[in-house]
């Protein structure tokens, strides 16, 4: 049994899900994002060093059905017709891979994915950017260098994945997930 849960390679992946049951449209929306088959622990912010980001298809393969999986999930739900939800997972990650770097999750009504994510991207930099001293203005600094940042001699790189979607009736669930998925 391997104790060092220190994760060496994570994914990103996004889901929907719509159902008469808010449970069922959870677990629809898991499904959606490839991850439904595994026992989610829900994690906070670290992405460790030299963790290595991955496509969702590598790492899936390198996962169990029914394993215990740590991951940070951001997820919506409404069963209003008309209502948007939406849910985002940001990154930041620095240049120097002896660094950790930071995942957020940011959710809302009335926002599309887009908006979303550049919340949840915001965040995990500004995460990152605290931790390394940097005097970071939230709603500035990612705005005047999109998706790569230099922050007092570290470069760090920013990223996103997100979802939106619409209720489409009343009395039907819809729930959106995103997710950054450790593989230990």
């Amino acid at each position: 049994m391997n104790l060092n849960l220190v994760p060496r390679k994570f994914f990103l992946t996004k889901g929907v899900g719509y159902h008469k049951e808010k449970l069922a449209s959870f677990e629809l929306a898991l499904r959606d994002a490839k991850i439904g088959q595994f026992n989610l622990v829900n994690v906070s912010s670290i992405i460790p060093p030299s963790a290595e980001l991955v496509s969702l298809e590598e790492g899936i393969k390198e996962l169990k059905p029914g394993q215990i999986v740590f991951c940070v999930l951001s997820q919506n739900s409404a069963n209003e017709k008309g209502r948007i939800v939406s849910a985002s997972v940001g990154l930041a990650i620095p240049e120097n891979r002896s660094i950790h770097g930071y995942l957020s999750e940011f959710h809302a009504f009335g926002i599309s994915s887009k908006e979303a994510g550049e919340r949840a991207e915001k965040i995990a930099a500004y995460m990152l950017a605290t931790t390394l001293g940097y005097d970071y203005d939230v709603e500035d600094d990612l705005d005047k260098t999109k998706d790569i940042l230099k922050l007092n001699g570290y470069t760090i790189r920013t990223s996103h994945i997100s979802v939106h979607a619409e209720c489409i009736k009343n009395d039907e669930w819809v729930t959106v997930v995103s997710a950054a998925v450790f593989v230990i």
